[in-house]
């Protein structure tokens, strides 16, 4: 399972349905942009702390950028990005889904669900 950024800020601000979302995945990964979205949202150091922390506790695999990611996120900025108002980094998010046949939990239903290759599972909090 590929967690989108929103499910883990909300796990890390304690809510208990995205805790228990991530607690029951068997598997769990997320893309270095995913990474990088929730350092950008840090305040603080120790808040960055709290981020590694969190991905090496529950085991999360960081998926890199490759290749393949990026022409099939460029697919989707072209194919998504006006009618859907994709943005680059849930472009990258759903290609590093795809390419790694991951399905993407996530609570942004708008962005991705027009994307016919990419299996979701949507979280309401």
């Amino acid at each position: 399972m590929l967690f989108d950024s929103d499910v883990l800020i909300w796990f890390l601000r304690g809510h208990v349905r995205a805790a228990r979302a991530v607690d029951d995945a068997p598997d769990r990964a997320v893309s270095v942009v995913t990474c990088m979205e929730l350092l950008q949202g840090a305040r603080d150091k120790q808040e960055i702390r709290t981020i590694r922390s969190f991905l090496a506790e529950f085991g999360f695999q960081v998926i890199p950028l490759s290749e393949n990611i990026g022409h099939r996120a460029l697919v989707y900025m072209e194919e998504y990005g006006l009618r859907g108002g994709m943005c680059m980094a849930d472009a990258l998010i759903a290609a590093s889904a795809v390419e790694h046949r991951l399905t993407l939990f996530t609570g942004d239903r708008k962005h991705y669900k027009a994307i016919n290759d990419l299996e979701t599972k949507f979280f309401r909090s």
